[in-house]
């Protein structure tokens, strides 16, 4: 089946748009600033589930899925936008004002100016749309296409932890402030995450490439890969995997498959040449491996064991 990542290239290609395939597009500004923008559509029973959820978990999700994308570019947030469209069966409740108060809420804590957006009604299901505007230096926006043979790659945090999450909502777990500290972690990775602030850190430290881990690693990887004109060599040792996870009745295996293949992490992947950087300023990153010249190809080395990664992670299609 055609994915949306295939519809994307298609129209892509067909259409010329040359300033589509990264996080954020990148437009310019001023003579010293470009603008990112970046746009994010959620629907009901796809994305989320209201009776999994809480208005206000949903909108911190609903920002935080931007300004992933934001920090991705390597940008600082500065303007959003939201559009809802509500059925009567929650226009009628508290759960819109809900929303609207976690999306403002995050918005307050990352300095972002909530400037328009628009409310509509729907048939059925609840539909967010939420776009994000942020600055940076010009023509120093991280892209994923600046990786290069022989340069690191990293994450900025621990995986699986949004995965576990998910998990645990699919087969009944709810949120509640008297489960235990690990399980209300992990609930909280899915429901209602924090994006990285590291963004723009990681762009003056010099990343050569960067993205958001939004669909899961192997997947965003690749993205990167295809974007650069190379592959990538990870060790699976060195897969940071969150630890609240031990709490699970998991295997080893299906814990690394959660931090490998799970997605909403939103942390950051990125590349550098470490040759040009001290190793101290790297120190609180996690290196997992090594950018190659095989194009498109990921191996995946566990121990003695060499494979050849597929990409995993989300797909709407």
């Amino acid at each position: 089946m055609r994915s949306e990542f295939d519809f994307i290239q298609n129209i892509k290609t067909k259409y010329a748009l040359t300033r589509v395939g990264d996080d954020c597009a990148v437009l310019p500004k001023d003579s010293r600033t470009d603008l990112v923008v970046t746009a994010d559509m959620l629907v009901e029973d796809i994305d989320f589930r209201c009776g999994w959820t809480t208005g206000k978990f949903l909108g911190q999700k609903a920002l935080a899925v931007s300004l992933s994308d934001i920090a991705a570019m390597g940008a600082e947030p500065r303007w959003a936008m939201l559009s809802i469209a509500v059925p009567k069966r929650l226009w009628d409740t508290d759960f819109p004002k809900e929303f609207f108060d976690g999306y403002y809420r995050l918005s307050t804590k990352y300095k972002v100016e909530i400037v328009g957006g628009d409310v509509s009604r729907s048939p059925d299901k609840f539909v967010i749309d939420s776009i994000v505007a942020g600055e940076v230096f010009k023509g120093k926006a991280a892209l994923r296409s600046g990786a290069k043979p022989g340069d690191g790659i990293y994450v900025s945090g621990p995986l699986g932890g949004a995965a576990a999450g998910l998990a645990m909502l699919e087969r009944g777990e709810r949120y509640s402030a008297s489960l235990p500290g690990w399980k209300k972690t992990l609930l909280l990775k899915q429901l209602a995450p924090l994006p990285s602030s590291l963004g723009a850190e990681l762009r003056k430290l010099g990343a050569s490439s960067m993205i958001d881990l939004s669909d899961g690693l192997s997947s965003d990887l690749a993205h990167i890969c295809n974007a650069s004109g190379v592959g990538a060599r990870l060790d699976a040792n060195l897969i940071p995997i969150h630890r609240e996870i031990d709490g699970l009745n998991l295997t080893s295996h299906e814990k690394f498959d959660l931090a490998l293949n799970g997605g909403e992490d939103f942390e950051l992947l990125f590349t550098v040449d470490e040759k040009k950087i001290s190793p101290k300023k790297l120190g609180k990153f996690f290196r997992i491996g090594d950018v190659t010249a095989n194009i498109d190809i990921i191996e995946l080395i566990d121990g003695k064991r060499l494979q050849i990664l597929q990409p995993k992670g989300y797909r709407h299609f």
